[in-house]
Order: C-alpha cells, then sequence, then structure tokens
C-alpha cells in the first residue's frame, strides 16, 4: 500500500480542480441548484468530451478508459470540494451495480451510453422506510426470464427525476433482484424531493406494472448490491474528504483576514485550538479514505470493514469541519449570502447518505466479528 498518489494522478487532479473552478464556481453552484434538473448540460457534455470522466471506471470493452477506483477518488475528492452539480456520482452507482452484475448484455448494453455521457443512470433501491439494508428492499418484481414487471415506490433516488436509466432493486420468488428500467418506460412517475442539501437533487420514483429487464441473476441483487454499498461508502467518503479539507482552507484563510481586537483572530487561542482540531481529523479523514480507494482499486477481503470505517469517520470528520468553519466565520458564516451554509448541508446529507456513523459502526463491528 502506498498513500502517495502517481505523477498521472496528480495531473488527473489538476486537470479536474482546473476544469471545477472555472466551471462550478460559487455562482455556479448557486444558479444550478435553483434549477429543476440540477446541472448544466453544457458542462455534463464537456466533462464527458473533454475529460472523458464518466467513462473513468468503466472497461474499454464497453466504451471506457478502465482506470481503477483511485482514479475515481481523486476525482470526487475534487468535485466535493467544488460542491458539483451533475448527476455523476448516482451515474457511479449504477455502472457499478451493472459491473458487479456479472451481466454481460446489460453491460453492453448501458456502459457505453452512460461512458459517453448520453445516458444518465442511477441506482434505485431505497424505499420510504430509509433503511439501507437488504431488510429495507420490500418492491416486488413479477414475471420470469426476459419478462418483468415492476410496483412499488423508490424514495431517496439520487438524481430520479432525471436520470434516461433506473437500475432497480426489488424482490421476486428467489429474493432481491436487480431490474434495468427506461427513465420512460409506462408506469413511472417522478417527484423531485424537497432535501436539506440543493446541491445533489433526490426524488421519489413510483412504478405501476413498468416493464423491466432482469440484470444479473435472478435472487442474485443483493450479493451485487452489498459489493456495491461498499464501493458508494468509499467513494462518498473521498467526496467528503474534498469537502472537508476546502471548509478547513476557508476557516484557516479568514482567521488570518478577520483582525479584532487589532490583531488576526486566528492568534487567539481557541481559534488556534478549532483549527488545529479541524486539520487532524481531516488528514485522518484522507488516510482513511486513500486507504478504502486502494481497497476498493484492488477489491480485496478488507473493503467491507475498511469501507464502513471510512464511512462513519469520513462523515463526522467533513460535519465537525464544516460546523467549525461557520464558528470560525462569526455572524457572517450564518447568512445565505456566504458559502459555508452549503458545504454544512451537504456535509449533513452526505453523513446520513448510505447508512449514518452509528450504522457503519454497528456494521464494521459484525464484519470484524465483535
Amino acid at each position: 500500500m502506498n498513500f502517495a498518489f502517481t505523477e498521472e494522478q496528480e495531473q488527473l487532479r489538476q486537470f479536474v480542480r482546473s476544469f471545477l473552478e472555472d466551471k462550478s464556481s460559487e455562482a455556479a453552484v448557486r444558479e444550478q441548484m435553483d434549477t429543476e434538473t440540477g446541472y448544466d448540460e453544457a458542462v455534463w457534455k464537456q466533462m464527458a468530451e473533454q475529460l472523458g470522466l464518466q467513462s473513468l471506471i468503466i472497461p474499454e470493452a464497453h466504451g471506457g478508459q478502465g482506470f481503477s477506483y483511485v482514479e475515481l477518488g481523486v476525482v470526487l475528492e475534487e468535485m466535493g470540494r467544488s460542491l458539483l452539480c451533475a448527476p455523476f456520482f448516482s451515474g457511479v452507482l449504477a455502472s457499478s451495480a451493472l459491473m458487479h452484475s456479472g451481466d454481460e448484455a446489460a453491460m453492453a448494453a448501458h456502459l457505453p451510453g452512460i461512458a459517453a455521457g448520453e445516458t444518465i443512470a442511477t441506482l434505485a433501491f431505497t424505499e420510504e422506510s430509509g433503511k439501507w439494508d437488504e431488510a429495507g428492499i420490500t418492491m416486488e418484481a413479477a414475471g420470469s426470464g426476459d419478462s418483468y414487471t415492476l410496483s412499488g415506490t423508490k424514495s431517496f433516488v439520487i438524481d430520479g427525476h432525471t436520470a434516461n436509466l433506473l437500475i432497480v432493486a426489488a424482490r421476486t420468488s428467489a429474493g432481491v433482484s436487480l431490474f434495468a428500467v427506461d427513465g420512460d418506460a409506462a408506469g413511472v412517475t417522478r417527484e423531485a424531493l424537497a432535501t436539506m442539501d440543493q446541491t445533489r437533487k433526490q426524488a421519489k420514483v413510483s412504478f405501476d406494472g413498468t416493464p423491466a429487464t432482469l440484470v444479473g441473476e435472478d435472487g442474485g441483487g443483493w450479493t451485487t448490491m452489498n459489493t456495491v454499498l461498499d464501493l458508494a461508502a468509499v467513494a462518498l467518503a473521498a467526496e467528503q474528504v474534498g469537502g472537508a479539507q476546502f471548509v478547513l482552507d476557508m476557516a484557516v484563510q479568514y482567521a488570518k483576514d478577520r483582525v479584532q481586537f487589532g490583531r488576526p483572530i486566528g492568534s487567539f487561542q481557541a481559534i488556534k485550538h478549532k483549527c488545529a482540531d479541524m486539520l487532524l481529523e481531516v488528514e485522518s479523514a484522507k488516510s482513511a479514505a486513500y486507504y478504502g480507494m486502494w481497497c476498493a482499486a484492488e477489491m480485496n477481503d478488507e473493503l467491507p470493514s475498511v469501507a464502513s470505517l471510512a464511512k462513519a469517520y469520513c462523515s463526522e470528520a467533513y460535519f465537525h469541519a464544516a460546523a467549525e468553519n461557520i464558528q470560525i466565520h462569526g455572524g457572517i458564516g450564518f447568512t445565505w449570502e456566504h458559502p459555508a451554509h452549503l458545504y454544512f448541508k451537504r456535509a449533513k446529507s452526505s453523513e446520513l447518505m448510505f447508512g449514518d456513523p452509528a450504522y457503519h459502526r454497528e456494521l464494521l463491528a459484525q464484519r470484524i466479528g465483535l
């Protein structure tokens, strides 16, 4: 294991950061979070054609570049830093589900479109219970062979209101299975949800006798989902680290610039302590996220436990850093005009996504046999 990134990975980081500084400024984020779709189609197209980000981890055989989760983590870290408004993370979930399903036909049918940025894809598995485990999937699928229909509701579906490909988890007589559903298929009804984090859109998607195509083995969906959720936890941890580093930098810079009682507020012991604690947590979060990225790239036996560890720690580190950033800024940090609240809301939303820290600590304890 080597925590140092290669020269190529650092170049990727710089390319992505430069692009996002131009295309995902605070003004652009505020503009997109107020739109119905939640992203800029022109920027999305540039991401695909100029940087090839949508194709990053998709195999070359299916129109992708075949990079690992380390490169994906680098990109997500930069996206978390800039609060990019785009259906990228949802596409990672959907493509991961397809790639780990073992269904070559499904991969050939859907991955090239995702890689080209032409297909907006997402994974729909959570329901109104809000549970992230297998027991939370109660929606039923009827049929067999090449003909299935879905009936029920999925909630908290990331970018579910705009996706034109839905990978849906539902139950058959054999157990949890995955299905591919066209976003415009008969019986699909979508409703955008009001969320705390307006930079990441979520939706409630209802199915009423909707035609669906089985992905992978009938009854083998949860085996795939287990892996996908571990990968998702690692990916989200990388994104959280990017946001945490940015709010730390924001707080430190303000502590240097803000003068009170004739001296920068960063010279006061209380502010020094806050910044030092933030630095310790952010650096520790990086270690957890980077190790998780390596485990995901290797797909080794440590991935399940490291994924839960990284998700729990990075969630708390980001939320604490975002809250302390507001405190260091004082009154201005609470205003709508200041960007601090955007990171605070993203931190809180991400903390709960795929299970909160308490859930993942319990999962970690189970996985290591405690």
